[in-house]
């Protein structure tokens, strides 16, 4: 085999070896990030949309890097770059899990939990309420150009922890479990307007009960509390569609500072 020849072998397996490594810590962020996962996208096209990913991403992630030829040590630095991708994703999807978490506690409170249809998003069964801040949470995510936010922080993940790199498996772990306790909190604060004034429906009827036991509570309560709910779920919706677009910042952000400290 002629030198130029060799040298072309040579550089193709590094190439591929590359790929093969940004593709790893690409895959997880199709596998379970929103809208990147979502059921609507073919899995064909998911899986064009991640390989031209990562060809777009492998010369950044190549740079300065001296990749190794044993099939063993590549095999240990894919299950890295699995590793990394998959916290970075889960940085990224947990916000989206505390809004639907928010809309299943306000369907539970109101009554839609009795009427759960299959959301087309996720292909599993959800009221109301979970569909609907599911949806705006991806409006906003497709508004604030969160694509690019994600797509941007995923870039930045190669210069925290280079591919040649082993990170902190115990920090990198330690990370991304402080993320997921906050999914109730933010959920939360999602919802705290929507819960306040129901609660305070519930009290006002409990009043009304005591002062007119004839009342029947049930027959009446049920459907304003339906009107009262849908009220202040329309007032809040913009307050929470600022709320969505300031944490899908802080995710990246916190997703870049757990990988930089591990």
């Amino acid at each position: 085999m002629s030198p130029l020849n060799q040298l072309l072998a040579q550089l193709g397996g590094v190439q591929s070896a590359g790929f093969i490594l940004v593709l790893a810590r690409v895959s997880p962020l199709f596998a379970i990030a929103p809208l990147f996962s979502s059921r609507q996208i073919p899995l064909r096209v998911r899986t064009v949309v991640a390989c031209a990913l990562a060809v777009g991403l492998a010369p950044i992630a190549m740079h300065g890097q001296h990749l190794p030829n044993d099939v063993l040590a590549l095999f240990g630095l894919v299950l890295k770059e699995l590793l990394v991708g998959l916290a970075f994703a889960l940085s990224i999807s947990l916000l989206f899990a505390a809004v639907t978490t928010a809309g299943s506690l306000l369907d539970m409170l109101v009554g839609f939990s009795f009427g759960s249809i299959v959301d087309p998003l996720s292909g599993n069964q959800s009221a109301v309420l979970t569909q609907l801040y599911g949806l705006v949470a991806l409006a906003v995510f497709v508004v604030i150009d969160g694509l690019s936010w994600v797509v941007g922080g995923l870039a930045r993940t190669f210069e925290l922890v280079p591919l040649t790199a082993a990170p902190d498996i115990a920090s990198l772990a330690t990370g991304v479990v402080a993320t997921f306790t906050t999914i109730f909190a933010s959920a939360l604060e999602v919802a705290a307007p929507v819960l306040l004034a129901c609660v305070i429906t519930d009290v006002a009827f409990g009043v009304v009960t005591r002062v007119v036991p004839q009342l029947n509570v049930f027959a009446v309560g049920f459907p304003i509390k339906v009107v009262v709910g849908l009220l202040v779920v329309g007032a809040s919706l913009p307050f929470v569609s600022g709320w969505i677009s300031d944490q899908l910042q802080l995710s990246v952000a916190q997703a870049l500072q757990t990988i930089k400290l591990a």
